[in-house]
């Protein structure tokens, strides 16, 4: 089932964008998770995850896409946010080729 593209918060982007990051390897570990829920209340991160979980992954890349260039990041906020996608690729101590593939296309869509 698609959802539909609701404006998200930069706040919601960005927990969007680093469940992805988490999954994309097929697996989220808990030290991922962690991470994630330390960058947010414990009600967006829920109502983030819900959603996230009933989404393809091509229409997550569709949907961070758009939201994306919905709010105008500065370079800084750009900067910042990749820093915290390394983070999340780290936190489980293995940097997997998924995660490399996707670091690839997520720098594609922020710059």
């Amino acid at each position: 089932m698609k959802n539909e593209l609701t404006p998200w918060s930069k706040a919601e982007l960005k927990i969007y964008l680093l469940l992805l990051c988490a999954k994309i390897d097929q697996e989220e570990s808990e030290a991922e998770i962690a991470f994630i829920k330390s960058k947010t209340d414990e009600n967006t991160f829920h109502k983030v995850y819900n959603e996230f979980c009933c989404d393809e992954e091509e229409d997550c890349f569709e949907k961070i896409e758009k939201a994306i260039h919905y709010h105008h990041y500065s370079t800084m906020e750009l900067g910042d946010l990749k820093k915290e996608i390394l983070a999340v690729f780290h936190s489980d101590k293995n940097f997997s080729m998924k995660e490399r593939h996707l670091e690839k296309i997520v720098d594609n869509i922020l710059y």
